[in-house]
């Protein structure tokens, strides 16, 4: 039996506008091939702890930043758990802490992904740092959501 294409989806939620187009993509994605799907967010702590070494931050402040990003993942995958939810979508939410496109990469290797759905960027703008090293160093397919229709095909689910 031949094995799918994709059968493995990781989603990156920044909490972006671009990342939750990208996250409602995923699940049109999930739904229509049966895919697993899981979304992702990272607490940046390489930027917290350059801002503390950069006296930017204070320990106690950097610890509260760290705190605050933390709480807005988990509001961010639970926003897109309801999301994934209302259209019969199975998902799995993974916050993790460290670098961005580090942590993205160890989540597909450890959920086995076939595709990473990243939030797309401004036309006028380079590619971001983050979508860059994920292009470089992935082992798998990666996909960049740009659909202007998006929400209207998540709507039609």
């Amino acid at each position: 039996m031949k094995k799918q294409l994709i059968s493995n989806i990781v989603a990156a939620i920044s909490g972006s506008s671009a990342s939750i187009l990208a996250a409602k993509y995923a699940i049109v994605m999930a739904k229509q091939y049966k895919c697993r799907l899981c979304a992702v967010n990272v607490i940046d702590t390489d930027l917290v702890n350059e801002l503390f070494l950069e006296k930017i931050l204070v320990e106690s402040e950097a610890a509260e930043y760290e705190s605050f990003m933390e709480t807005n993942g988990r509001r961010f995958l639970d926003f897109v758990g309801e999301l994934a939810t209302a259209k019969g979508v199975k998902i799995t939410k993974d916050i993790r802490r460290g670098a961005v496109f580090a942590e993205i990469l160890c989540a597909a290797n450890e959920h086995n992904s076939d595709l990473i759905i990243l939030g797309g960027f401004k036309k006028d703008r380079i590619l971001p740092g983050v979508h860059s090293e994920i292009l470089l160093r992935a082992g798998c397919s990666i996909l960049v959501s740009k659909d202007p229709n998006v929400d209207l095909k998540y709507r039609q689910l």
